[in-house]
């Protein structure tokens, strides 16, 4: 990642996204009484599998049952009115469990998406699919969570982001857009960044200092529309928001765009699962 060129339209990517923009951490502790982030849950042989109704993305969607857990935890909690994500993760199996906009209703959940994903494989969603992300991309591998950053030290993976304007197109390992806006200088689904190499963040927090080693190493993957520059995260009672907070310090022009080769998608086929 570090080694790879510069895209040709780095700088009218970043200035569409904001180069006076700031990071901003979206995850932590609570806020206003919700957790901040996308909460996940680990699941095992033992969790018992849940059925689905889907409501608006069936036919793009895996059918289920998911060992998700009705009590698990949702995005922006119970009473929550965003894109409730919901996720949960069989280290056993290696399997991964997805949920968009997810609703338990009784014995089961009412969701607009799902998706289930095998991650002892490359294991990527068909062309012109969605997920429970809007880009088509599994969400928990790109979500920044506590026991990397602080219990571990060291974050081995791109993070997810959101940009408020998309590009009607996606590139590679992206699947899908959401958004028909044609502005070749909007960025695509699946778009990588990096942080520039001589960005400095030796006075921020240790926790953001291992953040920045990331976004400099594997950088930033756009994966759904949202608030620009908002980098995702799994909520934790431990994390130190003020900590957390130095990473706001970070300018949209300390990025800059790589071209990782892939195909620039702008007629994306119909989903076939």
């Amino acid at each position: 990642m570090s080694e790879l060129p510069l895209d040709d339209r780095s700088d009218a990517y970043v200035d569409s996204i904001g180069r006076e923009a700031h990071v901003h951490p979206d995850f932590g502790t609570e806020w206003e009484g919700a957790p901040i982030g996308i909460p996940y849950v680990v699941a095992t042989s033992a969790t018992e599998p849940v059925d689905v109704e889907y409501v608006a993305y069936g036919d793009e969607s895996d059918p289920g049952p998911f060992p998700i857990p009705l009590d698990a935890p949702i995005e922006g909690g119970p009473e929550g009115d965003g894109d409730r994500h919901t996720i949960a993760v069989d280290f056993e199996s290696c399997r991964l469990y997805e949920l968009y906009r997810a609703f338990p209703v009784g014995e089961h959940f009412e969701a607009d998406s799902g998706t289930e994903w095998d991650l002892s494989i490359n294991d990527g969603h068909p062309e012109g699919c969605t997920s429970a992300d809007a880009a088509g991309l599994p969400i928990f591998p790109g979500l920044v969570r506590y026991d990397e950053v602080v219990e571990q030290g060291v974050i081995e993976h791109a993070l997810r982001f959101t940009v408020s304007e998309s590009q009607r197109a996606y590139v590679a390992p992206a699947t899908h857009y959401a958004s028909d806006n044609t502005d070749p200088n909007l960025p695509p689904m699946g778009l990588r960044l990096r942080m520039k190499s001589d960005y400095d963040c030796s006075n921020y927090s240790d926790e953001a200092q291992v953040v920045c080693v990331a976004l400099k190493r594997y950088g930033l993957i756009v994966a759904d529309n949202g608030s620009n520059w908002y980098i995702s995260g799994a909520p934790d009672p431990r994390w130190d928001d003020d900590h957390l907070g130095d990473l706001k310090q970070i300018p949209g022009d300390a990025f800059e765009v790589v071209a990782t080769g892939a195909t620039l998608v702008t007629d994306a086929p119909d989903c076939q699962l």
